[in-house]
């Protein structure tokens, strides 16, 4: 499976700045390791009936709407196979949706093997690899060289790639997709595809040849995954030079939108498109962890400090501008009109589970659940079939779930990551195992010292009462890191972006083994278990899933005189379809007053209900406010815009003379 690099094909420069000691052997990466999703078997009722909606319904409804959309027809242009007509579809990174499509079959595929699916993805391989020319590269829109809609482009590659045309882009999910599906299948057909690709850039990039950095960023991720496969150390070594080269001259592409006014070493703060910083930013940690360097660690520091402190909705969504797909300045977090792009919150993910990898504190796995079950989830409808591609926190009604988007990055984005989702269930350091998420599963963990399987038992997160069967197979001496949320803490969030409203006494987190308490040491947010485990070992917590009431810093203005509800990691939105009132906007809450919670089995597919008492106010035929007692009712936010179109807002007013509308004064 290892492949040798060649060493004509890299600057000696690079090499001996990056080189591993042993040449082709990949020897350096996280210290924290993620448990693979398949290791990760899932029993629940919350997350494994969306994986399964999402690979019985999303992913034969993408292919059936890629089919329909042209994206197909792309590559079978670029092969020859049809004639190519007088146009393409309408963006360059139009491949990427057949790449993200075969990224989250070939995951399906390990959960559950479907050999239809797996005939019908060596078909889509072989029409990729009869569009992919003969030095390896695979841009169809320039191969297919069809001017309309993009006369722009010419044929010469890579002229307009650091705005434009994104090709890296393309050939970072390229690498991604053809990891996933060699891991799933053993197949080296779409491999083989992807190192072809890879060489070519190794051949084409860096000091003396092509020295650009890509348009849109995640190649950096791509080429990382892909020397992991395959040892190859040139695809490391373009990995970080597209990161150095990043910003290092003034053209007319160097600016914030694009994370490229200055070199990356010198950024302190988010700026620009959200995406494409977050993707780019994981690209850093994968490099960082990789060759040992420590300078984008620092950057990646900052800057993750800077979005957590300033640039965070409740809901974890990032980048609150619309123009520009972009984050705004710090606490310029409106709702009506954020954004908070689907494929943001992805990449939130991806990042925050780096940032774990590299530093082993909860604070980041608090980021990424927070997104999780909040602002990504919102992305898809419980029918697998509508999505949001932004995700605004406050509704008159204008916000629909779309069937299909012309650009349709956030909809394969959403297919490719729900089959992952186990592989953040579990973490493993030599002979520790850390429990950064709470959902019923079986999962088989290989330590330094031997194997051992968990099997949690809970019906988190609308229920906080954690069980964990121990059955070590040949290691009994393992270390347990039990994750205790920030939000069970008195944290709603890392920093002082959002608070409870009232702050509660609270006791440690009891942890039991075999019904016995036991003392533990809390280090960066786990719950430290030592204890000479013997099968049949069970170990419990009990999380407290109060109702809380959650405030914004001050600095906040869009969310001054609200407070927004969260119970466990989740987070509540009113919407109009449960109100007793005409609009959601008029609705107001004594800070002080209680909600309840009831679990509605038969609801929005299972789920846990609040419900509380408020008012509405009005302006009567005299000018004068009305106030009329009513029942509030909140739903998940994720759950929202699934009985169509509709009010909703995350930020219940408790003062009445505020904008209710939530994008502030």
């Amino acid at each position: 499976m290892m492949r040798k690099i060649s060493l004509m094909l890299v600057p000696a420069t690079l090499m001996l700045a990056i080189l591993p000691k042993e040449a082709g052997a990949q020897k350096r990466d996280y210290a924290v390791q993620p448990v693979v999703f398949t290791k990760v078997h899932l029993q629940d009722r919350f997350w494994r009936p969306k994986i399964d909606v999402n690979a019985h319904v999303t992913i034969p409804y993408i292919l059936q709407m890629c089919r329909r959309h042209g994206r197909i027809d792309n590559f079978r242009k670029a092969a020859g196979l049809i004639p190519a007509g007088d146009r393409m579809t309408s963006f360059t990174f139009d491949d990427t949706d057949i790449y993200k499509l075969i990224e989250g079959a070939s995951y399906s595929l390990q959960a559950k093997y479907d050999p239809v699916l797996d005939r019908e993805l060596d078909t889509l391989i072989t029409m990729i690899g009869k569009a992919q020319e003969r030095d390896g590269y695979l841009y169809t829109f320039r191969t297919a060289n069809v001017k309309y809609p993009h006369a722009w482009m010419g044929n010469a590659r890579w002229q307009k790639e650091e705005d434009l045309s994104h090709e890296l882009y393309n050939s970072g999910h390229l690498f991604e997709s053809a990891v996933a599906h060699y891991e799933a299948t053993g197949k080296r057909t779409y491999l083989e595809i992807a190192i072809r690709n890879a060489d070519l850039l190794v051949r084409t990039f860096g000091p003396g040849r092509v020295e650009e950095w890509p348009g849109h960023q995640i190649v950096e991720m791509g080429l990382a995954k892909l020397y992991r496969v395959t040892g190859n150390t040139g695809y490391l070594q373009l990995a970080k030079y597209f990161l150095d080269v990043r910003g290092t001259k003034k053209n007319a592409y160097a600016k914030e939108y694009s994370q490229s006014s200055r070199p990356l070493i010198r950024q302190t703060t988010a700026v620009g498109h959200a995406v494409r910083a977050t993707y780019m930013y994981s690209g850093m940690a994968d490099v960082a962890a990789l060759t040992n360097d420590d300078a984008y660690l620092h950057v990646i520091d900052d800057i993750w400090k800077d979005v957590v402190f300033h640039k965070l909705y409740i809901t974890g969504g990032i980048g609150a501008r619309g123009n520009g797909e972009a984050f705004g300045p710090a606490y310029d977090l409106p709702n009506m009109s954020a954004y908070a792009e689907t494929c943001a919150s992805i990449a939130n993910v991806f990042w925050n589970e780096r940032m774990f990898l590299l530093h082993g504190d909860s604070k980041y796995i608090d980021v990424l659940e927070k997104t999780l079950y909040n602002g990504l989830l919102s992305g898809v409808s419980l029918s697998g079939d509508r999505f949001f591609y932004p995700n605004p926190l406050a509704s008159t009604g204008q916000h629909a779930r779309s069937a299909w988007f012309d650009c349709a990055c956030c909809i394969t984005n959403i297919a490719r990551f729900m089959p992952s989702m186990p592989g953040y269930v579990y973490a493993q350091a030599g002979n520790e195992v850390y429990v950064n998420l709470y959902v019923a599963n079986r999962g088989r963990i290989k330590l330094a010292g031997g194997n051992v399987v968990l099997d949690q038992q809970t019906d988190y997160p609308w229920n906080g009462r954690i069980t964990v069967h121990v059955d070590p197979l040949n290691n009994r001496n393992f270390i347990l890191k039990l994750r205790i949320p920030g939000w069970a803490q008195e944290q709603a969030v890392p920093g002082d972006l959002y608070r409870y409203a009232s702050p509660e006494k609270i006791n440690p987190v009891a942890v039991r083994i075999n019904g016995k308490k036991v003392g533990y040491t809390l280090v960066k947010g786990y719950a430290v278990i030592r204890h000479q485990w013997k099968k049949g070992d069970k170990v419990s917590l009990d999380l407290p899933m109060p109702v809380r009431k959650v405030l914004a810093n001050e600095q906040v203005k869009a969310d001054e005189g609200r407070f927004a509800l969260q119970r466990g990691p989740v987070v509540y939105c009113v919407e109009g379809a449960d109100q007793q009132v005409k609009h959601v906007t008029t609705l107001v809450a004594d800070i002080a007053d209680p909600f309840t919670s009831v679990y509605k089995r038969d609801k929005l597919s299972g789920i846990v209900e609040l419900k509380g008492k408020g008012y509405s106010v009005t302006s009567g035929t005299d000018g004068r406010a009305k106030k009329k007692e009513t029942a509030i009712v909140a739903i998940p936010y994720y759950s929202w815009c699934n009985r169509g179109a509709g009010e909703m807002a995350v930020w219940i007013a408790y003062t009445p003379a505020q904008d209710l509308t939530g994008n502030g004064k």
